[in-house]
């Protein structure tokens, strides 16, 4: 069972969800840098942008 309170469970599903469009969107289609892009298309914060990027570079670094 989860410890993570409904608005924490929400904020972590966006995160994932980004992290996914990063995965799946090269990065010469995306529209602008990553951070402001994650913040307007999934409506994160500057910091849950942040974490979205990071975990983004920690699975592509798992992969290679």
């Amino acid at each position: 069972m989860s410890d993570l309170t409904p608005p924490e469970h929400e904020s972590s599903a966006r995160i994932d969800i980004a992290v996914q469009w990063l995965i799946d969107t090269p990065r010469h289609q995306r529209p602008q840098a990553a951070v402001p892009t994650l913040r307007q298309q999934f409506g994160l914060s500057t910091m849950e942008s942040i974490w979205a990027v990071r975990e983004f570079n920690l699975r592509m670094a798992r992969a290679a």
